[in-house]
Parts: structure tokens; C-alpha cells; sequence
């Protein structure tokens, strides 16, 4: 499905955060996604994640939720770059990300072309704690987090509580995907994870993938695993397939 794109200016308590957004070709509304970043910026990596999104037929917003210190910024999938990525992370709260997020569905919403059964989120890394939080404090239909950093023991920022801690706020079903060696989540954090949203009667799938580490859906990056990035693609359309046309 041919796609195209455009760049936004959204309003965030009187601040403006840049967004990617791209839709498929047509007039026909579709459901709309958010996607959220990881610490590296709405680089090409994102960027062409938001555009295989679309391609699906989905309205894909990418919010920059770097836009307080570093609106727009792109970093390489290298030392530097996930150092700084890091050093951004750290200066963002819950607080300034629920705003965020928020206004993106605000805008998401109000949409001509936006329609169907709810609005989805994903993300990566920082973005997959961004998604999982979205969902326990919106009315998100759909959520696909990508080995979320930090879910099962800290929030943004640092703000009490954990965002794990907001697991029964969740409506809609979750996709929680892990890789079995990654450096980041140890394994008693997903089993965290996972109780929670068993405690919490949340429809859901943990998906935690032999062999591979962190990153292994970016193919940017040195961690990237074909298979099981193939696995994880088919997963995710189900799930936005099945609960957002």
C-alpha cells in the first residue's frame, strides 16, 4: 500500500513537539498508532517502522518526546549516540511524557482520517516503557512494547511508582516482546511484568525470544535478529489486525 508523509508541530502545554506522521494513500480514514521512539531520536530506523506500519493501512503518529532538550534530534545506533540517547531519557518524567502522549492522541483524534475500532501504540526500548505506560493511563485498544526498559522498576524520571505499578489501568490487549539475553531486562523483570498483567486480568502476550538481546527488531543494529524480527512483525499486525479495523 502506497503511503505518504508529513512533518507536525503539536501543541504541549504551550510548547511544541515535532512528530512524524504517515498515512496510506486514499481517503479512506484508518486506525491511527502512536510510536514511540527509542533513545536514538525519530531516526530512519523509526521512520521507516512508521511507514511499514501505514503500509499495513494505519495512521502512524511518531511523537518526539526529546522535543524539552533536544527537538529533533537523530543519533547513530553507536557509543556516542546511545550515550546522549541515554543522558535525553534520563531528563524526561512521567509527568512530561502522559502530557506528550496525551496531546498526541489528542491530535491522532481529531483527524479526518483517522477512524476504526481504537488507536494502537508501539514503541522500542524507552518507547516500548512509553507504550506500556500510554496503556495504562489511555483507552488504547492495541499496545506492542518492544523490550521496555525499565517497566518492572522505575518510571520516566524516576517518579513513583513503577510503571508497572499502573498495569490495571490497561483496557485493551498487550503485546510485550523480550529478548532472552538482553543485557537491560533480566528475565525476573519480565516475570514482573508478566504477573502483573496476569494479576491485573489483562488480555496479553509475553513473547520472550531464545538467544537474542536488546534491539533485535532494529536491523540498524548490531543485536538484530531476522528471525525473530520476522516472528515479532507478524505478531504485531495480528494484534492491531484484530483489535484497531
Amino acid at each position: 500500500m502506497d503511503t505518504n508523509n508529513e512533518r507536525l508541530e503539536i501543541n504541549v502545554d504551550g510548547a511544541s513537539m515535532g512528530a512524524y506522521l504517515v498515512r496510506p494513500d486514499g481517503d479512506d480514514p484508518c486506525p491511527g498508532i502512536l510510536l514511540f521512539m527509542e533513545v536514538f531520536g525519530i531516526n530512519e530506523h523509526i521512520r521507516s517502522v512508521a511507514d511499514r506500519v501505514a503500509a499495513e493501512g494505519y495512521v502512524v503518529m511518531a511523537p518526539d518526546v526529546f522535543h524539552r532538550s533536544a527537538p529533533g534530534i537523530e543519533l547513530e545506533y553507536d557509543e556516542q549516540g546511545l550515550g546522549k540517547g541515554v543522558e535525553l531519557m534520563s531528563q524526561v518524567t512521567a509527568t512530561e511524557l502522559l502530557a506528550d502522549i496525551r496531546a498526541a492522541l489528542d491530535t491522532l483524534g481529531a483527524r479526518a482520517d483517522v477512524g476504526g475500532r481504537g488507536v494502537g501504540t508501539m514503541g522500542f526500548c524507552f518507547g516500548g516503557h512509553a507504550a506500556y505506560l500510554a496503556a495504562c493511563e489511555f483507552p488504547i485498544a492495541a499496545t506492542a512494547s518492544f523490550y521496555g526498559g525499565g517497566v518492572a522498576v522505575a518510571a520516566p524520571g524516576e517518579e513513583p511508582p513503577p510503571t508497572v505499578e499502573r498495569t490495571s489501568g490497561i483496557g485493551g490487549k498487550v503485546l510485550c516482546l523480550f529478548g532472552e539475553n538482553d543485557d537491560y531486562i533480566p528475565l525476573d523483570q519480565v516475570d514482573t511484568v508478566r504477573a502483573a498483567l496476569e494479576k491485573g486480568d489483562v488480555e496479553h502476550e509475553v513473547v520472550v525470544y531464545p538467544g537474542v538481546g536488546h534491539g533485535f527488531f532494529c536491523d540498524a543494529r548490531d543485536s538484530y535478529d531476522a528471525g525473530s524480527a520476522a516472528d515479532a512483525w507478524a505478531r504485531i499486525t495480528a494484534l492491531f489486525a484484530s483489535e484497531l479495523v
